[in-house]
């Protein structure tokens, strides 16, 4: 008799477990509370403009990379895709503006160009780069193909420095006052980044393995949905789980917010940790490691608010990815700011109508801020105008005359990510603990807990990671499991 698994939440472990139970021969449905599949990977439509809330430098789109090879599995690798020069721009007041190109012989002339006084620091940081790109090491740590590590060992073991380096004590090698500014920022304005997690993404841009889907994120989680359904899957959307119904220690079936129930052999959720241990089964399957990763996530998130400006403006020789230096810091929300962090989408034609182009401006805040503002929706909209209308002056300096040229505006915040997405605080819903990486690409841990038979985790509760690609992976890695625990044969 067919085995059958209902699947909470549409989001890339969801989609990806229902892939592989589909193909290893399980009857899956998946339930999700929102209008649309995708989870966090999503992008809307805000009159002519598509805003998008997820995909910065997607990993997996050389076809000769491992990573690629899962894509595919997927049917992630549907969408077009483009390729861009550089993994990140800086740009200063004074139209000073650093582009780190993908390309080793390009920035090691460029940076050169800027300045030469620090040949020695640009030199050791260029030749990091060809060295890590000299083989797939992320697609291989990714996929688990650790006797290709081994070959590449030589390789592994010349990099090993760069672990111990962040990018703000690098930064202070440069003399020039510009780079010395600049290099702290660039993975994603976070300074105590370890510079070999920069220099991996580096050398998967060199190797093209990184790319954007024209369309957007919705474009490139639709692929992922047809491959599910093509497969024999089931969706049901705006289908809201109230809880998990339990029976003697094992998981038996759902029971959704209008009080229907419906019942499997095996529950997975690609839910809210929190939401699904404390609400969905109640906190009865609890021990303290639990408990300890249910607590309070941290109040102070990076993403916590996105402001989306749809603009009268061609932005096709823009950057794709742009930090902006500011003269003063300023104060956005309840944080203060030296930079500001965009991307600009002049690379792909879907995003604004010819001549025109979408920015997107992601910066930290904490949680508190916006929920005690919410208790007054006139005193939270009106805080998220003013912030838009700060980021629209503060922008002036690099795109003079923007401020006549906004047609469209959204902004997005914390509260934004809880009410879409159903999770606690927002964009990061992973456990209180940190992130690892290492195990979560190898074996994702937390995918059960202590008491309850036939039910498992996927997304970013097992990783703790909000890698696209760990999350959707996490759920190959729980169908394998399943299907070892009841004797069946995986089916990739």
């Amino acid at each position: 008799m067919t085995k059958s698994i209902i699947i909470i939440g549409a989001g890339m472990g969801g989609l990806t477990a229902g892939i592989y139970g589909q193909k290893s021969g399980f009857d899956t449905k998946i339930y999700e509370m929102n209008h649309r599949p995708g989870g966090q990977c999503t992008s809307w439509k805000r009159g002519e403009y598509t805003f998008d809330a997820c995909i910065h430098h997607l990993m997996g789109c050389a076809p000769n990379s491992k990573l690629n090879a899962f894509w595919r599995e997927i049917g992630a690798m549907s969408a077009e895709f483009v390729k861009t020069k550089e993994c990140v721009s800086v740009a200063a007041s004074d139209g000073s503006l650093f582009y780190d190109y993908y390309d080793p012989d390009e920035l090691e002339k460029h940076l050169l160009q800027l300045s030469p006084q620090d040949k020695d620091v640009i030199g050791e940081y260029v030749q990091g780069i060809r060295k890590a790109s000299s083989f797939d090491l992320t697609g291989n740590m990714i996929m688990g193909d650790f006797l290709r590590i081994l070959f590449h060992m030589p390789a592994v073991i010349g990099n090993m420095k760069w672990f111990k380096v962040s990018m703000a004590e690098f930064a202070e090698r440069f003399k020039d006052p510009f780079l010395k500014k600049a290099f702290p920022l660039l993975v994603y304005s976070n300074p105590e980044v370890p510079v070999f997690l920069h220099l991996m993404r580096h050398a998967s841009g060199l190797n093209g393995d990184i790319a954007w889907p024209i369309g957007a994120s919705s474009a490139f989680a639709d692929g992922i949905v047809k491959r599910y359904q093509e497969l024999g899957g089931r969706i049901f959307l705006r289908s809201k789980v109230d809880k998990i119904i339990t029976d003697n220690g094992r998981a038996v079936g759902i029971r959704l917010e209008d009080g229907r129930e419906e019942f499997a052999d095996i529950i997975i959720s690609n839910a809210d940790g929190r939401k699904t241990l404390l609400n969905l089964l109640g906190g009865n399957f609890m021990d303290d490691t639990l408990r300890s990763y249910c607590a309070e996530p941290d109040d102070l998130s990076e993403f916590a608010v996105t402001v989306y400006l749809g603009v009268n403006r061609d932005l096709t020789k823009e950057p794709s990815s742009m930090i902006l230096l500011l003269d003063e810091p300023v104060t956005l929300g309840d944080q203060k700011f030296t930079s500001l962090e965009m991307q600009t989408y002049g690379y792909d034609p879907t995003m604004a109508p010819r001549g025109k182009g979408v920015i997107k401006v992601e910066f930290r805040s904490t949680y508190s801020f916006w929920k005690n503002l919410s208790a007054d929706r006139s005193q939270y909209n009106e805080e998220k105008k003013k912030t838009a209308e700060k980021v629209i002056q503060l922008l002036e300096n690099r795109f003079p005359g923007i401020a006549d040229q906004v047609e469209a505006v959204d902004v997005s915040t914390l509260l934004t990510w809880e009410r879409f997405m159903g999770g606690t605080h927002g964009f990061a819903n992973g456990p209180n603990k940190e992130p690892d990486f290492i195990s979560s690409m190898l074996s994702p841990r937390g995918m059960t807990v202590p008491g309850l038979e036939n039910f498992y985790f996927t997304g970013i509760w097992t990783t703790g990671a909000g890698a696209l690609f760990i999350n959707a992976l996490s759920g190959k890695k729980a169908i394998q499991k399943i299907c070892k625990r009841n004797g069946m044969k995986f089916q990739s």
